[in-house]
Parts: structure tokens; sequence; C-alpha cells
């Protein structure tokens, strides 16, 4: 991000959202009514399984389009893979969980590009399309809202744990199931509840997107440790110590920002963990918040209220 924001801006009327914001994807105007959502994400073999690989990865660079209230319409795979140790029956294995997302989603993976790379990658570059007036990005959180999580944070530590052979095989599952469900649901019951600030939380963890959230929105954020939800064995492994490397330098960024007095280290670390395909974070009305709940617990997401949003300077509150 500190990369991104010593680059000149882009001056041009039809991008509303680019570089600088921090969001999930570009939006470029195309007219009153429709803009388009791009944006790009590709990543490193998270399981052992190529085809959930492939699903993972999919889902995880579709979400950005979900992010921004949109809708995905067309896809090319982005691989780079070791041409000399790994099968191409393989790598057809991961783009058939990919394909196997987009059919879910109901967009279309037409072609793309692969190159050669000792450490296989494999992700999505994707167009979609929103109402320019229904859009939702980093900066739209309001002061009074209440703040809705519609996944379980902890897949970060269930990965790493799984890359040490620490992870029990239930504990993976409940990961796997969580990083491929899919956040259109998610987006399309917050749009819908009149939610205009969302971010989908990923590499950056809770506590990283939400403190740019509120930074871009001009907000405090307070975070009711005990509301939000966890995904189970998570806590064991992290008192043990295995944890990724990407939560400290999360909670490095967030630290002249957080206010974590009389919260447990082990709950900050769990907030700052560096997810994949994570849910979606996002304010809303406190009178909406109950049917968004319902609706989102009814379409199978473990979702809650997790804090509020009020006027402040991009502070983070930790509230045990």
């Amino acid at each position: 991000m500190q990369v991104v924001r010593r680059l000149s801006p882009i001056e041009a009327p039809e991008l509303i959202v680019g570089a600088l914001t921090g969001d999930d994807a570009a939006v470029w105007r195309l007219s009153d009514e429709r803009a388009l959502v791009v944006t790009a994400d590709f990543i490193t073999p998270v399981v052992d399984d190529a085809r959930t690989w492939g699903r993972v990865a999919a889902a995880n660079a579709v979400s950005d389009v979900y992010a921004m209230g949109g809708t995905p319409l067309l896809a090319l795979n982005l691989v780079g893979w070791n041409v000399e140790e790994l099968s191409t029956d393989l790598l057809g294995e991961v783009l058939a969980g990919g394909h196997e997302i987009a059919r879910e989603a109901g967009f279309v993976i037409a072609g793309g590009h692969t190159v050669d790379d000792p450490e296989p990658k494999y992700g999505l570059a994707v167009v979609g399309e929103v109402h320019p007036e229904r859009l939702l990005t980093n900066a739209g959180l309001s002061a009074g809202e209440v703040l809705v999580l519609t996944k379980p944070l902890g897949t970060g530590i269930i990965l790493t744990a799984l890359k040490r052979g620490r992870a029990a095989g239930a504990v993976v599952e409940a990961a796997v199931a969580t990083m491929v469900r899919l956040n259109a649901t998610a987006a399309r019951v917050a749009v819908e509840a009149g939610a205009r600030g969302a971010t989908d939380v990923t590499g950056f963890g809770l506590l990283g997107h939400l403190g740019r959230m509120a930074a871009e929105s001009g907000v405090d954020v307070v975070i009711d440790v005990d509301a939000v939800p966890v995904l189970d064995g998570v806590r064991d492994l992290a008192a043990e110590g295995v944890v990724p490397g990407g939560t400290g330098r999360n909670l490095s960024w967030v630290a002249d920002r957080l206010d974590a007095e009389g919260v447990d280290e082990l709950d900050v670390t769990v907030l700052a963990d560096a997810q994949t395909s994570g849910g979606l974070v996002f304010g809303v009305d406190p009178a909406a918040a109950s049917e968004v709940l319902a609706r989102l617990e009814a379409t199978g997401h473990r979702a809650a209220v997790i804090g509020r949003v009020r006027a402040g300077t991009g502070r983070l509150e930790l509230r045990p």
C-alpha cells in the first residue's frame, strides 16, 4: 500500500475508484447506471489437493468484485507453473477447480496466461459490473453504523498449521469450507441493507482492513472482541505459536492507531490473522442488523455483529 501511495494519481473522470484508497478493485464508470469493476488476485498453494486449491484461489479472487458490491462477468486465469517439476495434469486439476467456482458464481473464464515459475501460483483477473450508486468502498463507513462480519476468522493460522503438519483434519475441512464459500450472497445482503462501506477480509487481517476503512472513512471503529466469530481450534493453535508471518506485519501496521488495553494478546493476534478468501465486513444501520444476520444465517453464513462505527479520526478500539 505504501508503494502505491508514491505513484502519481491517475487523472480520469471515469475512474470512480483507483488504487490510492486501498479498495479491493478499480471501478470505471460507463454510464450513470453502469460501471466496470476490475481486479486481479492470485495465491500460492494453500492445501495439498490441486482442485481444492483452484477453488479457493478463484473464490478469493472473485471476492474483490463482491466486496465492491458488484457482479462478476468475465475472468482470465493467471498461472505461475513449474513446468519441470509439476505435471500438466496437475495444472488441469487446478484450473478445473477455478472453473467450478466460476460456474457456481455465474461468470465465464475465457482464457488466461501462464508463466514458468519455480513456485506455483494461481488466481484470476476478473471483470464485473456495479451500479455506481450502489458501490461499496473503503471510504463508505458512517458514524452510528454497526459492523457485520460474514465469515469466521482463523484461516491464516489453520493454513500455517497445515504446512507445519499440526492441523487436525476436521479443522482443515472447516477452513476449506469457509474459503470456498462465495461472498455473493453477503454482498447482495449488504447492498440491499443500505451498506456503503465494505471490504473483504484477506491478507491484512480484520484489523488491517478495518484500520484502512476507518482511515479512509474518517471514523473510528470499535470492535467487541468476544463477538467476533473464530474457527474452532484457531485459538489453541495461536497459543502454541502457530501464526503466519503476515499476521505480525498486520499488527505492526495498525499499532499506532490501535487501542487494545485490557484485551488478551492472543485475541489481538487472531484479529490480525492474515486471511485467505475471508468474509465481508460492512457497516449498516443498527435497525437493519437483525434482518441482515437472519438472511445471512439462513444461507449458511456464520455471521455476527462485531462492533460499531463512531465519529473519529481513523482509530481502532478493541473491547473485551
